[in-house]
């Protein structure tokens, strides 16, 4: 097809779109946005945001239309799977605000997604490719090619792959795989008139009900209208492809607190997700090609921070485009900052999960010993994600 763009966005997921809209804001770049999907949406349910990532979209310009779709929780909540009880809090009110300048929302990510399409939309200078599998990109001096499965050549100045945990672009970089972790999650929404009057569900917290190797998210999104839940186990035979199937879920959580054996009745258990992440790597950049997103640095989801890490990536990349004069300038000095950064957080999440899912007696009980000691106003636990951005990238008055 030739020349389509200045620069072509690989992935039209939350980490693709915010990209481009970043792109459009801080540069004249033209963009185009190419999806494997035969429409632009977004598929599973909740998401949870912290501050950094709601200072990112503030400074998209998107915050106040995200807001009227989101739910602005009291309490993140740790509660033992078998006992009901509140093993760590943290609160989320007015003083955690403002010792962060954002709030931490909760929403459904296909409102998320078609927030951020219709921003992309009213910007004139972004358009969007769909059933697109693009295969691979290459580059010669001042352009670079992507390829679709047609065979199809589209060329731009530039490519960010934003094509998610199993990347075509990444290849480019790395022989690697997604690696297993052997968990899988079982995610879905429910109206909120169906648990109506009952009072096994937190309508004002987020909850994560913890126990060896295994958990149980839930929270309200869609403005209170919906209810999300998220059970993920460690599946004890991942030799067979269907692995953590509904029957292993079922026997995995036998014996939980009634409250929780009276949620999972709610969960559809026809989808499951298979839970992979990527190990870091030292490179993501090529000239005029990046990753973005999970491309770059799939990670687990115990942070909360897949969805935030990519937004942050794409306000990062729309300074350094700013910034520097050429793409190869920019992409280094955009990797420069994200590669440590991400890396940290993917590398934490894993941590955090052995932590949450601990099956050890004895690193149970201290575990939770260091959780009881813990003030739910004492933020410093989190500030080395939630308080990173505004640290380090002061807002021009």
């Amino acid at each position: 097809m030739g020349n389509v763009s200045d620069i072509i966005v690989v992935g039209g997921g939350i980490g693709g779109l915010a990209a481009a809209l970043s792109v459009s804001n801080e540069t004249d770049k033209s963009v185009a946005v190419f999806e494997q999907a035969p429409e632009f949406g977004e598929v599973g349910a909740g998401i949870q945001l912290a501050p950094n990532a709601l200072e990112v979209l503030d400074r998209l310009g998107v915050k106040e239309e995200i807001l009227k779709h989101a739910v602005l929780p009291k309490r993140l909540v740790l509660k033992d799977v078998y006992t009901a009880k509140e093993v760590a809090v943290l609160d989320l009110g007015e003083g955690f605000q403002k010792e962060f300048g954002q709030p931490y929302i909760v929403l459904h990510r296909s409102d998320l997604h078609r927030v951020l399409y219709e921003a992309c939309q009213r910007k004139g200078n972004i358009q969007f490719f769909t059933n697109q599998v693009i295969q691979t990109a290459e580059q010669d001096d001042n352009t670079a090619t992507i390829i679709n499965q047609n065979g199809e050549r589209f060329t731009a100045e530039a490519v960010i792959g934003a094509d998610g945990v199993k990347s075509n672009i990444r290849k480019l970089f790395i022989d690697d795989a997604p690696v297993n972790s052997a968990y899988v999650a079982y995610r879905g929404t429910l109206p909120i008139e169906e648990i109506a009057g009952n009072d096994n569900f937190g309508l004002d917290d987020v909850i994560m009900w913890i126990g060896p190797n295994l958990h149980l998210v839930q929270y309200p999104v869609r403005r209170g209208e919906l209810y999300n839940q998220v059970v993920v186990f460690k599946s004890y035979d991942t030799t067979v492809e269907d692995w953590g199937t509904p029957e292993e879920l079922t026997r995995r959580f036998e014996g939980s607190h009634p409250q929780v054996e009276n949620a999972l009745k709610f969960i559809n258990r026809q989808f499951r997700w298979q839970m992979f992440d990527r190990n870091p790597i030292e490179n993501w950049t090529t000239g005029n090609i990046t990753l973005l997103g999970d491309s770059g640095h799939a990670m687990l989801q115990y942070l909360a921070q897949g969805g935030v890490q990519a937004l942050e990536d794409a306000f990062v990349l729309g300074e350094k485009l700013k910034e520097y004069n050429t793409y190869e300038e920019a992409f280094k000095a955009y990797q420069e900052v994200r590669i440590p950064r991400s890396a940290m957080v993917q590398t934490t999440a894993r941590k955090w999960g052995e932590i949450i899912h601990a099956e050890d007696p004895i690193t149970i009980a201290l575990r939770n010993h260091i959780f009881e000691k813990h003030q739910p106003t004492d933020y410093n636990v989190v500030d080395f994600l939630y308080g990173y951005f505004n640290k380090n990238y002061q807002r021009v008055k």
